[in-house]
């Protein structure tokens, strides 16, 4: 009997819907916290407890879409598990921080995965998600503004 649980691995529709959604979270993440050099943080929790994480860095005239416009291997490790955070069902649970570099200090904020869509996260919450973080105290954190739900055009796929 293995120590862990298996993966089951979602079916391609919900692969495909979550892919969507990763597109359009990410547009939206962009147009929410402004210009200027981003980082997006994200932290996911696998269903067989895996905890795996990812940092991608984007120039303030970084385009959002899926196109190598950072190092490649970042960029697309960080959409690929949020697709399978927002299908949801390898993934128990996620968070995405994002920070913009600004003068005098950054402004960071953040978002929670479930029901298949980014959830703003409390200045709080993100406050405790960035304890280990070094150089935390230096940013201003706020409160995450909500972001438009996509259409239910995909309604019926696997969300978390």
């Amino acid at each position: 009997m293995p120590g862990r649980p298996e993966l089951i691995r979602p079916d391609d529709a919900s692969i495909v819907a979550a892919m969507e959604r990763t597109l359009m979270a990410l547009a939206a993440v962009f147009s929410a916290i402004g210009p200027g050099q981003r980082t997006l943080d994200i932290a996911i929790l696998r269903t067989d407890d895996a905890p795996l994480q990812r940092t991608a860095e984007f120039s303030p005239t970084g385009d959002v879409q899926l196109s190598g416009i950072v190092g490649e291997d970042d960029y697309f490790t960080l959409a690929m598990l949020l697709a399978f955070a927002l299908a949801g069902s390898t993934v128990t649970g996620a968070t995405l921080v994002a920070t913009v570099a600004a003068e005098p200090h950054p402004r960071t904020c953040g978002w929670t995965v479930h029901d298949g869509w980014l959830h703003p996260m409390s200045a709080t919450d993100v406050e405790v998600a960035l304890i280990p973080s070094i150089g935390a105290e230096d940013r201003a954190i706020y409160t995450a503004p909500e972001l438009p739900e996509p259409a239910a055009a995909d309604e019926g796929t696997d969300r978390a």
